[in-house]
């Protein structure tokens, strides 16, 4: 599995012009699925989110969680994430999840985030979404479990 997290101040889905999903401070999750991840991919990559150190303490050094700030969470997939462009100008898709798989990973490794206790709000798999985003920092962070 991959992610891309950002620490954002804000940041919202809308599908069809309309608001589906918001947070406030906290992170911005994109999550893709790739054929040969599993659901013990999913529980390390939640876990290292949950307790990776990148909101600032007292002396501005990168020392909190995002669990230790008790901020909000935004999950959204990213088909995208698992494109190769190595060769070429045109991005593969051959390692990516059949769809069946990659939504059924996506919904844990969601529900495994909300387990937190924190406030987390997620995209619609398979929908044509805008993210809206206020990066903090900026701060973005690429991981691969």
């Amino acid at each position: 599995m991959k992610a891309l997290i950002q620490r954002v101040k804000n940041a919202s889905v809308s599908i069809d012009n309309k608001l589906y999903s918001s947070v406030n401070s906290g992170l911005l999750v994109f999550v893709g699925v790739e054929k040969s991840d599993n659901c013990i991919n999913a529980e390390k990559l939640a876990e290292k989110i949950l307790k990776l150190r990148i909101f600032e303490d007292k002396n501005e050094k990168m020392n909190l969680s995002v669990s230790d700030v008790k901020g909000e969470i935004l999950v959204v997939s990213q088909f995208t994430l698992c494109g190769d462009c190595k060769k070429g100008t045109r991005p593969s898709f051959d390692n990516s999840a059949p769809l069946d798989k990659a939504e059924e990973l996506y919904e844990y490794f969601a529900a495994l985030i909300k387990q937190s206790g924190l406030k987390v709000e997620t995209g619609k798999f398979r929908a044509h979404m805008e993210i809206s985003l206020v990066n903090d920092g900026p701060v973005t962070f690429w991981l691969e479990k």
